[in-house]
């Protein structure tokens, strides 16, 4: 199974602290015909919280996207990644992230059976396209991996203690 790894647009606001403003969000991008792939919504101070979502595409839902007080993140660039679930997956990716010199300002992962879905926010353009970078060289599978920890033998050694 092989992994998608893009930059994704993200669409934030912030909301009143209540319950049922969410899903007023939510409901009014859903009727405009969105399939949201992304969510996060979090408590800024006691009357507001900070929504973000994604994606946000076609005009009916560009416009109830900013009927609702949503905008384009201007300064938050977002990577996403999906594919199979491994141990390891989240630190490999981050390591190589950060050894590429990217700072991350916020990470969502989650896994739904086998499937990882991993989302990186940075902070520029080029920090983004050296995400992507790094995360497609962190999730190659590693030559040095096997499924058996034994030493494998070459099958000429194995012909050779044989006949002794």
């Amino acid at each position: 199974m092989s992994y998608s790894i893009k930059q994704i647009e993200v669409w934030a606001g912030d909301i009143l602290n209540r319950p049922g403003m969410l899903a007023r969000v939510v409901e009014a991008l859903t009727t405009a015909g969105a399939n949201l792939e992304f969510m996060v919504a979090r408590k800024v101070n006691e009357n507001t919280s900070r929504v973000f979502l994604s994606p946000i595409k076609g005009k009916k839902v560009l416009q109830a996207a900013m009927d609702v007080g949503l905008a384009r993140t201007a300064n938050m660039h977002t990577v996403r990644i999906e594919g199979p679930d491994r141990p390891g997956l989240g630190a490999a990716i981050t390591r190589a992230v950060a050894g590429a010199g990217v700072n991350l300002r916020g990470a969502t992962a989650a896994v739904i059976g086998n499937r990882a879905v991993i989302n990186l926010g940075v902070g520029s353009p080029d920090d983004a396209k050296n995400a992507v970078k790094a995360a497609k060289i962190a999730v190659k599978p590693s030559r040095n991996s096997s499924s058996s920890s034994k030493p494998k033998t070459k099958p000429k050694a194995r012909k050779a203690a044989r006949g002794r």
